[in-house]
């Protein structure tokens, strides 16, 4: 069956309205809402902020089951065996629902939603077994939502819709809510020490084991990763908030699922679909800002020269190409190694592009790129071997990638990093380095303490919002 969703749309002046404001305005009264940002407002295609709220049909994948919810209240639960092709599955849902086009350039419809790194299991011959401290959220979810508010910040315009599938809209509700001048705020506050579960001398440790299967050839390079938990009080959209002030990227998202929530500020896009047109953005190369500009230029060149990290950044650039040709032709390497600078760290970027053959399915591709090789390693299947061996807890979150797909297969998702998993009053958060077998493993431990800079920085922030 195909659920036909008719749009309603209303234009506001968006002068006075942020997309925080807007969706702490909406928050309260339409539960399980979601936020999309970019800081990149300079480029064209990123000067769009989403909330979404109202969720009408959605998919999960969890303990083994896949549940769909579809608008007209019907639902199918089916159990996962050896024969399920979860990608086509999903695939199937999202061709379930239509929509008139529109000419215009920015999302007004479509799934939003996230798939987390114990998803591969779905997607390639890995096992993902269930170990001590899983957090137990879905592998996937994903929802379409009725009400989307796109706030155009070249503009500053707001676009209100509705899809439904009914003659009814509720456009008047949401202006009126967004014309509201109070809305709900709270505190936050850190509670008990902070935990991790690796100590910081059992991680270099697990770094030398990685080390010697590399040197071995086992695996050219692999990415042990550290987790960190901290309980707290309190309104954890604060962290969010301070998050994005001191870590601006391209990829700002605040999804709430009621009984958890994941949020985050990464730099990387997992792989982005338009119009049959699929990129990579591989980053690995890391250096620690220091705060001078001046410092900071002479060490972007360092990183530029640095051996090692180059070696890394290589691999994984040819990662991506060889993942893209698997189901693209005309594989280019389109900016190879430029330094970009992010609010603690430098890294190496490239970008990877190809273009979709005719039969290739958009949700093939992004299962044949998942997760991003900077999160596992190269080769990825042996290099995601050993860490379900080595690590002591499930990813779930942490390395997967979350975003937006349409009805049609664009697609646009971001590596789930520099980000936080909340659930039970505690906040979870990761990072890994890339290990080669020239590695020294204390600098790798620096560089995952590097990488989550700016959360500590956030979490500080947050208590005096």
């Amino acid at each position: 069956m195909i659920y036909s969703l008719k749009t309603y749309s209303k234009r506001l002046l968006a002068d006075t309205i942020t997309p925080v404001s807007v969706y702490l305005r909406l928050r309260d009264r339409f539960p399980n809402s979601l936020l999309l940002e970019s800081s990149d407002y300079h480029a064209n295609d990123n000067s769009f902020s989403y909330v979404c709220c109202n969720p009408i049909a959605s998919i999960k994948v969890q303990h083994q089951e896949i549940i769909q919810e579809f608008p007209d209240g019907k639902k199918i639960v089916r159990q996962i065996n050896d024969t399920t092709d979860v990608v086509e599955v999903l695939d199937a849902f999202a061709k379930a629902f239509s929509t008139h086009k529109t000419d215009l350039k920015f999302i007004n419809n479509g799934l939003f939603g996230y798939m987390s790194y114990d998803a591969v299991q779905f997607f390639e011959d890995i096992s993902i077994s269930k170990k001590e401290g899983d957090l137990d959220v879905p592998e996937m979810y994903y929802a379409v939502y009725q009400n989307i508010i796109a706030i155009n910040h070249f503009t500053n315009e707001a676009h209100i819709f509705c899809h439904t599938t009914t003659d009814e809209n509720n456009i008047a509700d949401i202006e009126q809510l967004l014309k509201s001048k109070n809305f709900a705020e709270y505190n936050f506050n850190r509670k008990n020490d902070l935990e991790s579960n690796i100590s910081d001398e059992d991680y270099k440790a697990l770094v030398d084991t990685c080390k010697k299967h590399c040197q071995r050839g086992d695996v050219f390079q692999i990415v042990p990763s550290k987790r960190f938990s901290q309980e707290f009080t309190g309104d954890e959209f604060n962290v969010y908030r301070a998050l994005r002030s001191v870590n601006p990227s391209p990829y700002l998202f605040y999804f709430d699922y009621g009984s958890y929530k994941i949020f985050g500020s990464s730099p990387e896009a997992q792989i982005i679909v338009q119009d049959r047109k699929a990129e990579i953005h591989p980053i690995a190369g890391t250096f620690k800002r220091t705060g001078n500009d001046e410092q900071d230029a002479l060490l972007a060149k360092q990183l530029a020269l640095d051996k090692k990290e180059n070696a890394e950044h290589v691999m994984l650039v040819d990662l991506a190409r060889n993942d893209l040709s698997r189901n693209g032709r005309d594989v280019t390497v389109e900016t190879y190694r430029e330094v970009q600078f992010f609010s603690h760290v430098i890294h190496l970027v490239s970008k990877v592009t190809g273009l979709l053959h005719p039969e290739s399915k958009t949700l093939q591709v992004v299962a044949d790129t998942f997760p991003a090789g900077t999160l596992s390693g190269a080769p990825k299947h042996k290099a995601m071997q050993l860490l379900e061996k080595y690590e002591n807890t499930n990813r779930t979150f942490y390395g997967g990638a979350i975003g937006f797909m349409d009805f049609n297969g664009n697609f646009n998702h971001a590596i789930i990093i520099r980000s936080f998993l909340s659930k039970n009053h505690t906040l979870h958060w990761q990072a890994g380095a890339g290990v080669v077998s020239e590695s020294d493993p204390e600098k790798e431990l620096q560089e995952v303490y590097n990488k989550l800079g700016a959360l500590n920085k956030a979490l500080d922030i947050a208590e005096n919002i």
